[in-house]
Formats: C-alpha cells, sequence, structure tokens
C-alpha cells in the first residue's frame, strides 16, 4: 500500500477542484484584461472569464459535450474491448505461461516494459492505453509490484514520447511547423525533414531507458516493496496440448492479419496511406489504436474458440464487455477531467501564460548555449500545463526559430532542444490528456492511489531524464555532431 503522506483527494475530486481553481484564475485575469498576440498570425488571445454571464452559458451548454468530446475517451473504450476479449478468452495469461518455460529474469521484463514503452510512440498513444495494463501484468508474472509495472511503462511512454529508434507520427508534424515558421521568418531552414532530429533521439533512446532502468531499480521498486493487493497472481501452469495449439493459432491469425494491414499500407495498392502517398493523417496513422485492438481482440477470440473457452458469440461478447467494470471508475474520473481541460482550453489561461513566457524568455541577452538551455527548461515548464506537443511548438516556433537564427542556431537546433524540454516533464502533469486512464489503472492494483501517490514515485524520473538529457544535448551542441539526416 502506498504511503498515506502523500495522500490527495480522489483523481475526480482532484479534478474537479483544479476545475474550480480555473474558472477562478480566469475571472481574476479577465478583470486585469490579460492579453497576448498570437505569434503567427497577429491575432490578439484574451482571457475569457468563465463566470462571466457568456462564460456561464458556454459551461451549461458544453457539459455533456465536454465529456463526449473528451479526445482519449472514444480511444480508450475502443482499446479496452480488444484487451478485453483477449484477457476474458485466456490467450494473454497464455502468452505469459507460454514464455515462462525458462525461468524469467526480472530484471529483463523491466527492460522489455521500457523498450516497448520507449518504442510506442511509433505508433502515437497506443502505448498508454494498452501497454500499461499489459505491463502490471508482467511485473506481476515475475514477482515485482505490478503498480511499479504500470509506472515504468507510464514513465517510458510519456518521458520518452520524443526518443524512438525510428520514425514516430511525432516527426513530420514537428518538422512541418518548423519549416513554415523559418519560411514566414525568411531564414534559411536548413535541414528541417521528419528525420532531422533523428541521430540525437536514436541515441536518447539508450540514454533514457538506462536512467528509467535504473530509478526503477534502485527507487520505485524498493519503495513499493512486495505486492500484497486483493489480486493475485496464481503461479505458472504448463500449457496442456489444446492451449498450445490454441496459441499457435491465434499467434498466426495474428501474423497474418499484421501481414495484410502492412501490405495495404506500404504496398503499390496502398489503401491504407493518405491520398497523397505519404503516411501522415492516413488512414493506417488515424486508425492505429483500432487496427492495433482488433489485431488484439482477433488472437483472442481465436485463442478462446480454439481452447474451448469460447463456444458462441455470446461469449466473445461477454469478453467485449469484462473492462466495463474498470472503465466504470475511469468514466467518473474522465467526467471531471474533461470539464477541466475544457474550462483551461476555452478560458485560453495556457496560451496566454506560455505566450507571455516565450515574450519574456526571447528578450534575455546571454549566450546561445545558455539561451537553448533556458529554453530546454522553459519548456519542461510551460508543459506542467500545455501538454500537446503540437499545440505548444503552433506558437512556440514562431517566436524562436526566428530569435535563435539571429543568434546562428538552426532551426533543427531548436525543435530539438524543445523536444527535450517537451518531453521530460509529461509524468508528472496533472493536465496529462491520459491521467483519468493511469490512475484508474494504479488502482485497480490500489484503491488508495491518487495523483500524490503517482507524483511521489515520478518525480525522480523527470528530473534526471531532463538533466541527463540536455547533458547529452550541451554535448552534442559543443561537440557540433549532426542532429539527424
Amino acid at each position: 500500500m502506498m504511503n498515506s503522506k502523500w495522500r490527495l483527494p480522489h483523481p475526480a475530486t482532484m479534478f474537479l477542484l483544479l476545475t474550480l481553481a480555473v474558472i477562478v484564475l480566469s475571472w481574476i485575469f479577465d478583470i486585469y484584461g490579460l492579453s497576448v498576440f498570437q505569434p503567427q498570425t497577429g491575432e490578439e488571445i484574451r482571457v475569457q472569464s468563465l463566470l462571466s454571464p457568456e462564460g456561464v452559458r458556454w459551461l451549461l451548454r458544453h457539459v455533456v459535450t465536454n465529456f463526449t468530446g473528451f479526445a482519449p475517451l472514444g480511444l480508450v473504450i475502443v482499446a479496452m474491448f480488444g484487451i478485453g476479449v483477449a484477457q476474458h478468452s485466456g490467450f494473454i495469461d497464455a502468452c505469459i505461461r507460454g514464455g515462462a518455460r525458462r525461468k524469467h529474469n526480472p530484471w529483463r521484463m523491466v527492460i522489455l516494459v521500457i523498450f516497448l514503452g520507449l518504442l510506442s510512440n511509433v505508433v502515437g498513444d497506443a502505448g498508454y492505453i494498452i501497454l500499461l495494463p499489459i505491463a502490471a501484468t508482467l511485473f506481476h508474472s515475475v514477482g515485482l509490484h505490478p503498480v511499479a509495472g504500470i509506472i515504468t511503462a507510464y514513465v517510458s511512454v510519456s518521458c520518452g514520447y520524443s526518443a524512438n529508434l525510428m520514425l514516430s507520427t511525432l516527426d513530420p508534424m514537428l518538422a512541418a511547423t518548423t519549416q513554415e515558421a523559418a519560411d514566414m521568418a525568411n531564414v534559411s531552414p536548413g535541414n528541417t525533414g521528419p528525420l532531422c532530429n533523428y541521430y540525437f533521439l536514436f541515441a536518447s533512446t539508450f540514454l533514457l531507458a538506462f536512467i528509467i532502468y535504473q530509478v526503477t531499480r534502485r527507487n520505485l521498486l524498493p519503495a513499493l516493496g512486495e505486492y500484497a493487493g486483493h489480486i493475485r497472481f496464481n503461479g505458472y501452469k504448463q500449457l496442456s496440448r489444446k492451449e498450445r495449439r490454441a496459441m499457435i493459432g491465434a499467434v498466426s491469425i495474428g501474423v497474418i492479419y499484421t501481414t495484410v494491414i502492412l501490405w495495404a499500407t506500404f504496398s503499390s495498392w496502398g489503401i491504407l496511406r493518405s491520398v497523397n502517398g505519404g503516411l501522415i493523417r492516413s488512414p493506417f496513422i488515424e486508425g492505429i489504436l483500432f487496427l492495433l485492438s482488433f489485431g488484439i481482440g482477433l488472437m483472442g477470440m481465436v485463442y478462446g474458440f480454439a481452447s474451448g473457452r469460447y463456444r458462441t458469440d455470446g461469449d466473445v461478447i461477454e469478453g467485449l464487455t469484462q473492462p466495463m467494470k474498470l472503465l466504470g471508475v475511469y468514466f467518473v474520473i474522465a467526467f471531471f477531467a474533461a470539464q477541466m481541460f475544457a474550462c483551461f482550453e476555452y478560458s485560453h489561461l495556457d496560451k496566454c501564460i506560455a505566450i507571455m513566457g516565450a515574450d519574456m524568455l526571447s528578450s534575455i541577452h546571454l549566450g546561445s548555449l545558455w539561451i537553448l538551455i533556458l529554453f530546454i527548461l522553459f519548456t519542461a515548464l510551460v508543459n506542467l500545463i500545455m501538454v500537446s506537443a503540437t499545440a505548444k511548438w503552433t506558437f512556440m516556433s514562431f517566436i524562436f526559430v526566428p530569435f535563435f537564427a539571429n543568434m546562428g542556431i538552426s532551426p533543427d537546433m531548436v525543435q530539438c532542444a524543445f523536444r527535450i524540454g517537451d518531453s521530460a516533464t509529461n509524468a508528472i502533469t496533472p493536465f496529462m490528456f491520459y491521467m483519468p486512464l493511469i490512475l484508474t489503472y494504479m488502482q485497480q492494483y490500489d484503491k488508495q492511489a491518487t495523483y500524490g501517490s503517482l507524483l511521489k514515485y515520478t518525480w525522480r524520473y523527470s528530473l534526471y531524464i531532463l538533466l541527463a538529457w540536455t547533458l547529452l544535448f550541451i554535448l552534442w551542441y559543443v561537440t557540433g555532431l549532426p542532429l539527424g539526416l
């Protein structure tokens, strides 16, 4: 059980209090007429009070749509369908038992979860939804605390959102914005392609993996101790011949399904590519979470029928409804979180504070390296209230790309510094879109888990990653190594 010293209100209550705080702050800043100018368009952005007649009317009209339009809500439900069938049919349990014919080294399991989390940004936000519950089961299966699995996976996905060994969905979007900012300011764009930071982010993957592994092993697991909760792991039971056949059948179907999806994406037919032939905003990228969930659910269904666990379609439907009990808690937390995010966006508090801070930073006169370090720290701070990388970079690039260009610093270097600060503090902000889901996963194993519980264990990761990643950036800058292709 987690230390009660860090006890905070229930996550739903916490988001309600944050909503009230946003409402009050919007009222105060509206009285003082706080406003800024959007650097890309020159449009004035003014704080809007949620206590004004217009604000009250907006809130009452949008309470329901704020919830139903909450971005992660549909994604979570769709992903849970596939995971529910795979779990209910016994497929996930069989995978763990099948892999346990040799005794697993628990530290290898930790490394596996870390790298899966770091590489998950290839498929967008799927790591938050799919990997975390699986990581809890994997940790539990080797005698480690399941909450440690959730936290380790969460930190790997969130703090490592920019690091990868491959091209991620975020790379081309940020590069396009950087190119636009450079063109608007008549700055030589230099190398601003999707792979302009590839070498640095490739090396960063191993640095982050090392830090997350060390903090998990030396701090997180000793602090959590042994799991003594109500969910028990029944140990390993060797797979029967029927279960092995079912497993082979399910995996074979999974391989065929993956081959078909890859062929439909990368072949000359390319029905899952966008109309211009690229992957940005293509059906493959936009629907990747559904494709993953469907594939996992398909393998679970095949395993269920082949093993004898499923006999009718009613059994499959029962598997689809299995996660609803867990999602009941998530829906309550997500309702209040959705109101908080919507109120924050309506008030323009995040944009006003961030743009004011950016203008202030750009007025400081120091050496180029020191300004870059301050820029990393500033981005990490802004990330605590404005998590979306694309939203931040949409306005920050038009301020800082020309600012640093005047100091002789190329746009790809500025983008690289931005990505460090943008990722490092993801694990500690309460404004993370998937925070309600993370807390729901944690409460499945520990009913007392709150945001304070999570913060207690994640602040070290964010701090050490921010410091080490910044040092790596300084080394790269001083040595003049190329950032990417």
